[in-house]
């Protein structure tokens, strides 16, 4: 399962990161961001070692929300040698989410 990080771990553990990282931007009471838990820790274990991955809580982390302009959840945004590469809003499925993150790391 994802581990939270906040504003403080966020430069250390997504910007600085080796390898690519998937950060999902969540709240606890959101149905979708529940629905894509599983999604994203099947993702996770499936690319161990090729892609982190993190949740930040934005009832938590506002500020970090907010310095990336999430405006609704579930957000996931992928980040490759501390740079956003791509943007998802919105749950999806395994298949679409394996396929948009291989993509955008070409």
């Amino acid at each position: 399962m994802a581990a939270r990080v906040n504003k403080d771990e966020f430069e250390g553990k997504v910007l600085k990161s080796d390898i690519p990282v998937l950060v999902d931007f969540y709240s606890d009471s959101c149905v979708p961001c529940k629905k894509m838990t599983p999604v994203i820790g099947d993702v996770e274990d499936d690319m161990e070692g090729k892609l982190a991955v993190y949740k930040v809580n934005i009832n938590f982390d506002t500020e970090l929300a907010e310095s990336y302009d999430v405006q609704s959840v579930p957000t996931l945004l992928l980040f490759d040698k501390g740079s956003e590469k791509a943007r998802q809003s919105g749950a999806v499925r395994k298949p679409q989410l394996v396929e948009w993150i291989e993509e955008n790391l070409k």
